[in-house]
């Protein structure tokens, strides 16, 4: 699905209202529904609900939730943050449709003489176990939050409470870096798209989580809108996928190169193999140290073996006519030898080369050799080796767009791994990923991740298509090795055992 900006999200609004036709108090009623419907799932009507609301249209929304949980017999109460002196229409007429009673409208002006919170009031007591609802700002901030109201923004956040953001947290920036107070949320519940921000490793202090709610907006404008970030997720990948058939042959389904792995480092060459020959290679072949050819005979009898001349380090390349894909990186250390065979590979091969690990901090050493990269290559960079190849950024959002820069000026896909890892295409176009998890942040996974993408490549798949596919199955193979063995104990061979299991979900669907 598209990311949208701010401007954007609001054209699409609009373009819902005009075209359904539905009227904007209509559609607010909707997000509301769609809300209550999934906060129900969530928590039973024995909680109390405290919702803070602002003076705007995500105001409006927190309004039209309280109503619709009172009538679903949730105490609810409700605090109207004066945070801006506008009050917008549907945030008026849901303030009339609310019912007016001590148990629902705390701030009525029959409970201290005004509808409202302003600066300098005392910050309102939460009572314990209750559950926080923040729908005073949404994606409308438009300048940091300072002075009161970020002490107050700080109060609540530092309640001992579940604060469920409505759309966005209040004070987070949508498209930019945040300087301003912002509600800290253990969910934030953003209605029909992703926005950027909640995607951006810098804010994650700010959320623990996000769902997308679905609203029914007319799909006709984010159809019609050149993609500039896609958010990846099942339904994006499952029509890209292959079918197998009957009368394929290991020849049908390529021949892949990994030159992988040093003395010591035979753990990295096994990883990639072995992830590899699961992702569905036709033929593998492996090409490592002397030093290695037991453990990786040994560890994966399904691949080919092509012994290095040197006995501890890559310092030759082959012959590379007969391969469809190389992958190449994974432990395979920085020795002098080494660097200059990797050049011969980026001069002699010239389909596309699936880069990672020592071989980028071979290139960032060598940066003419960037030059050298066949077009349309992958390269795999974690934050840092990002940074060594191409420089430091102030923020996640203006290193996003050095990515996208740097992706369509050398003409390669460039994969930035993170929680949601980017796939910048060649075009410019960012992919965000919605796989994985926190337990593959360990040694060994970015060398599955290149075995898969090396694989994939081979088979007959773009580039950019194999960037995607792989990280996504890569993540969900995570995701699956999580549920059985914890996320504080998944180690890289977990994701390998279920690259199998994760592919019968894909392929499952794509045939329904």
């Amino acid at each position: 699905m598209n990311i949208l900006n701010t401007e954007q999200v609001r054209a699409w609004d609009n373009y819902t209202i005009a075209h359904e036709p539905i009227s904007s108090y209509s559609l607010m009623e909707r997000a509301a529904t769609t809300f209550t419907e999934w906060f129900a799932q969530r928590y039973d009507n024995q909680k109390t609900i405290i919702i803070y609301c602002g003076t705007g249209n995500n105001g409006g929304d927190g309004l039209a939730i309280a109503r619709l949980l009172h009538y679903n017999f949730y105490e609810v109460h409700v605090y109207i943050c004066h945070i801006s002196a506008h009050k917008s229409d549907d945030f008026k007429r849901n303030l009339e449709q609310l019912p007016h009673r001590a148990d629902i409208l705390m701030t009525h002006p029959d409970i201290i003489g005004r509808g409202y919170i302003q600066e300098g009031d005392p910050y309102p007591t939460v009572p314990q176990g209750s559950v926080i609802i923040d729908a005073i700002l949404g994606s409308g901030v438009s300048r940091p939050v300072e002075g009161y109201w970020a002490d107050f923004f700080n109060h609540i956040s530092k309640c001992d409470n579940d604060i469920i953001a409505v759309d966005m947290p209040s004070g987070l920036f949508t498209d930019a870096q945040t300087d301003g107070a912002v509600i800290k949320s253990k969910t934030v519940a953003t209605f029909e798209t992703p926005k950027l921000a909640l995607l951006m490793p810098e804010n994650q202090d700010f959320l623990a989580n996000f769902d997308i709610l679905p609203i029914g907006l007319h799909q006709d404008y984010s159809n019609n809108i050149a993609p500039h970030n896609i958010y990846v997720t099942q339904d994006y990948v499952t029509p890209l996928l292959k079918k197998r058939r009957k009368f394929d042959h290991k020849g049908t389904h390529g021949h892949a190169l990994l030159v992988v792995g040093n003395f010591g480092m035979a753990g990295a060459a096994v990883l990639s193999a072995k992830a590899c020959m699961r992702s569905g290679i036709g033929v593998l072949t492996v090409q490592s140290p002397q030093c290695n050819r037991i453990i990786v005979q040994s560890a994966v009898p399904e691949a080919l073996f092509r012994a290095d001349a040197d006995e501890y380090a890559i310092s030759q390349n082959t012959e590379t006519d007969v391969y469809d894909a190389i992958g190449i990186g994974c432990g395979l250390g920085k020795a002098g030898r080494t660097a200059a065979a990797l050049r011969n590979y980026l001069t002699q091969f010239r389909k596309p080369m699936v880069i990672d690990a020592d071989a980028l901090n071979l290139i960032a050493d060598n940066p003419d050799m960037l030059q050298l990269i066949p077009k349309n290559s992958i390269l795999t960079p974690h934050p840092k080796e990002f940074e060594r190849l191409f420089g430091k950024t102030y923020d996640d959002f203006s290193r996003l767009e050095l990515l996208r820069s740097k992706a369509k000026s050398l003409k390669i896909n460039i994969l930035l791994k993170g929680a949601h890892t980017i796939v910048a295409n060649t075009e410019g176009v960012c992919f965000f990923n919605s796989t994985g998890n926190a337990g593959m942040a360990t040694a060994g996974s970015g060398d599955v991740l290149t075995g898969i993408i090396t694989s994939l490549v081979a088979q007959g798949y773009a580039p950019y298509q194999a960037s995607v596919i792989g990280v996504y199955l890569h993540g969900l193979a995570g995701d699956l090795a999580a549920q059985e063995v914890g996320e504080a104990t998944l180690v890289a061979g977990d994701i390998v055992e279920y690259i199998g299991k994760a592919n019968i979900i894909l392929y499952k669907k794509s045939t329904i």
